[in-house]
């Protein structure tokens, strides 16, 4: 795993309230997943010493399997709050489950308000936000994104990283109850840069700039296929 780059931010204190207060749970799932993404889910990452680990930020991730939250999570050894449909937190076990590995509950009809301020609040604590603006599991070939997501990206100052998911399609395809052994690669790239953040800022062409992010997450896809 590559090495976390040196502290240099003034939000330092939250982040590493977040990092040293993971909770029980995420440590002992953490320790029990662990053999089964080494030796059966062979996940190999790429970029983690792109990832500020002085700070919190946002992932924008494919989405192919119910496998890619855990895959993109677990090389970066630390908590990572992914977006769920609200319901899902009211199934018994499940919903506890979510509750305490940071999860944020999403209206799955529309990305309301108390959606971004809950994700920008978990964002201000230290911890990376991680949401899949595909909107739903595809089927190898990554569609359009939902724009919903870029009144989130464009509230917070925080690092916002593309990560590309290469493999989990094969492993746990749309369908399938069972996850097949074979490997798995995660590419974070680098975070936006500041001409890209005053596109977002002044653009006003939604669907180019969801593209313009899209193609983000294509481009650390095809260096995870490489």
């Amino acid at each position: 795993m590559s090495k976390t780059v040196s502290p240099s931010s003034s939000t330092v204190p939250a982040a590493h309230t977040a990092w040293l207060k993971r909770n029980a749970f995420w440590r002992f799932a953490h320790i029990v997943l662990t053999p089964f993404f080494v030796f059966w889910v062979r996940t190999h990452s790429i970029g983690t010493d792109r990832i500020d680990n002085t700070k919190g930020g946002l992932l924008l991730l494919n989405h192919e399997s119910y496998l890619d939250p855990l895959v993109a999570a677990f090389p970066l050894r630390r908590p990572v709050s992914f977006l769920a449909r609200d319901g899902l937190f009211r199934v018994p076990v499940l919903g506890w489950i979510l509750r305490h590995t940071y999860v944020v509950p999403v209206n799955q009809t529309a990305f309301r308000g108390s959606t971004i301020r809950a994700a920008i609040n978990h964002m201000n604590r230290g911890f990376l936000v991680g949401i899949f603006p595909e909107g739903e599991r595809t089927r190898g070939k990554m569609v359009r994104f939902n724009r919903g997501f870029l009144s989130l990206v464009r509230r917070t100052d925080l690092p916002v990283y593309p990560v590309g998911i290469v493999g989990t399609g094969k492993l746990m395809p749309v369908g399938s109850a069972w996850i097949r052994p074979g490997k798995v690669t995660v590419v974070y790239g680098h975070p936006l840069t500041d001409e890209e953040r005053e596109q977002l800022r002044t653009g006003t062409n939604d669907h180019e700039l969801a593209e313009m992010m899209r193609q983000r997450v294509a481009d650390c896809m095809a260096e995870a296929g490489h």
